[in-house]
């Protein structure tokens, strides 16, 4: 059984992995290379190679009820859509609230992790770290490697083989990748204007009255375009596919994922048509603004990729001040000429928002392989093949919905399976396990990045809390606390939902449950206003309950058949 773990990364992921072998009895080191934790979600105003970076405007895209930790619960002052301050802010809460910091090794840079020559008969690892200069190695039964999927950048190196070209970036710093780039990219040979990663784009001050080129319209590429659009003289978003793009503030003004990440909802996507959602989803976002007409209608369906989160960049292309254009075909020496034929000059910047790749340059190949943005894990946590279970990747996926509760659960599943609590299938079963979720991927999605990694949040957290033994019995929540019941199942899927039974039960978690409602419009219903009689948005009211009722005794009346 194992008793020490090595964390590798103090981020969102870190953390949780911390308190999660806490609160198994585990002997956690968590080793942070930089001189803080947070992650992707601290703030830095210059670019540190090898570290995660964002920019000064950058607001989160999932809910704070969404995105909390399970146990505990966001500040109901603190806003549904939080910039990145206000998440650090709730990540020094937590961290201070389990008392984490004592465990965080700061300014230790993780250089090796190998296996013990008695690894086959102990599982236990090596690790060599190094701090101001200084090496040190220390054994370990178990590793959590947190380290997340935003640090190498990724450029379209279309005339390049993608592997090499990735191992070669991954080896210059961030002032070096124009210069490489255009060696490997001969697309950009041409251009003699600044080329930069949007990982670099910080403030937009520095860019004030230039003509620029955002390659990519991804979350990034939409919110660093709105960005700079106030005050740069034009900006033109390329895309090659184009995009969905939803909304943050949905039905009733409530967040997007409170209002659609439900049990019910999810039931009802997992039975309906695809072709009957696809309508539904499309026509949706159509409403609000013809995709077609704005230049953004993508060569896909609604449920083929993620949509992006973007509610200003209908208002900038609708005002002029970002242009949709397809994707680049050639570079002149400052301009470009699109796939359309159409071509604009004088561009001063051109900022490739095309996303990252991941690696591990810390353990050797035979441990984890990572080949085109893949790399085989089951239920991406842990390698297959390995003759102990004693090494999780944590967080290392991408699903449409927050990360933080996934990244939680995957932590609590992989400490009691460090326990021995939990057995891992054979070899077999979970290389097969891991080629059925690829195969559906692959035929589910449109070709992407990262395919490999997309999981539909409702279905994916259920699926950890079943093996964790932490999944609400909602027959049984029907049985004995209807109320309660009906939250699970028509409310948000929240993370606090997985608190309510099994290992790691927290007593607050029905009340956090019944008063999510409250903690969401207090965030929003900072001036009080006097009650009126609406009759047709009480008419609305009474038709959504009628419709959950009947919803209830449809899912009651099939729970009955099947038993």
């Amino acid at each position: 059984m194992a008793k020490t773990v090595a964390v590798i990364g103090a981020g969102a992921s870190g953390l949780t992995a911390l308190k999660c072998c806490l609160d198994e009895g585990l002997q956690p080191t968590c080793f942070e290379r930089s001189e803080d934790f947070g992650g992707l979600w601290r703030f830095q105003e210059c670019d540190i190679n090898g570290q995660a970076s964002i920019y000064k405007s950058l607001t989160i895209n999932t809910s704070k009820e969404m995105m909390s930790y399970s146990d505990f619960p966001i500040p109901k002052d603190f806003p549904n859509y939080m910039h990145h301050s206000k998440v650090m802010e709730y990540f020094r809460m937590y961290a201070k609230h389990f008392n984490l910091l004592e465990y965080i090794r700061f300014k230790a840079c993780v250089c090796q992790i190998s296996k013990r020559p008695d690894f086959p008969a102990t599982g236990q690892w090596e690790v060599v770290t190094e701090m101001y200069g200084k090496r040190e190695s220390a054994i370990f039964d178990a590793i959590m490697v947190c380290t997340g999927h935003h640090v190498y950048p990724y450029f379209p190196l279309d005339s390049f083989p993608v592997e090499l070209g990735v191992r070669i970036l991954c080896m210059f710093t961030q002032k070096q990748i124009p210069l490489i780039l255009a060696t490997l990219f001969p697309r950009v040979k041409k251009f003699k204007g600044k080329i930069i990663h949007s990982r670099e784009y910080k403030h937009p001050e520095e860019f004030r009255d230039q003509r620029i080129l955002v390659i990519g319209l991804g979350n990034s590429g939409a919110d660093i375009s709105v960005d700079l659009s106030h005050i740069t003289k034009q900006i033109f978003l390329s895309t090659r596919t184009g995009t969905w793009v939803v909304n943050r503030v949905s039905d009733d003004g409530y967040p997007l994922d409170v209002v659609h990440f439900t049990r019910f909802k999810t039931l009802l996507r997992q039975n309906l048509p695809v072709a009957l959602v696809n309508l539904w989803g499309e026509r949706k976002l159509n409403t609000r603004f013809n995709h077609d007409n704005y230049g953004i209608k993508p060569q896909h369906r609604f449920l083929s990729r993620y949509p992006i989160a973007a509610d200003d960049l209908p208002n900038a292309i609708i005002s002029g001040r970002v242009l949709m254009k397809p994707n680049v075909r050639e570079f002149t020496e400052r301009g470009v000429i699109f796939e359309d034929d159409s071509q604009e000059e004088n561009i001063d910047v051109v900022i490739f928002a095309t996303g990252y790749n991941f690696s591990f340059p810390f353990i050797d190949d035979s441990v984890i392989n990572v080949r085109n943005n893949q790399v085989p894990l089951y239920k991406f946590v842990f390698p297959p093949h390995l003759e102990r279970p004693t090494l999780a990747i944590i967080g290392l996926l991408q699903p449409l919905g927050a990360i933080m509760p996934i990244a939680e659960l995957q932590a609590r599943w992989a400490t009691r399976v460090f326990k021995g609590l939990i057995k891992l299938p054979p070899v077999d079963a979970m290389m097969d396990d891991i080629a059925k979720k690829l195969k559906k991927n692959e035929k589910w999605y449109a070709p992407s990045q990262h395919i490999s990694l997309q999981v539909q949040y409702v279905d994916h957290v259920d699926e950890l809390a079943s093996l964790s033994g932490v999944k609400p019995d909602l027959l049984h929540l029907f049985l004995t606390d209807p109320k309660l019941a009906w939250k699970v199942f028509f409310g948000p899927c929240s993370p606090v939902q997985f608190r309510l039974n099994g290992p790691g039960k927290w007593d607050g978690a029905r009340d956090a449950i019944l008063t999510q409602n409250e903690r969401i419009v207090k965030a929003t219903k900072t001036r009080a206003v006097h009650a009126l009689v609406c009759t047709g948005a009480h008419a609305t009211s009474v038709s959504c309950l009628l419709i959950k009722a009947i919803g209830c005794f449809a899912v009651l009346a099939l729970l009955v058949a099947l038993l």
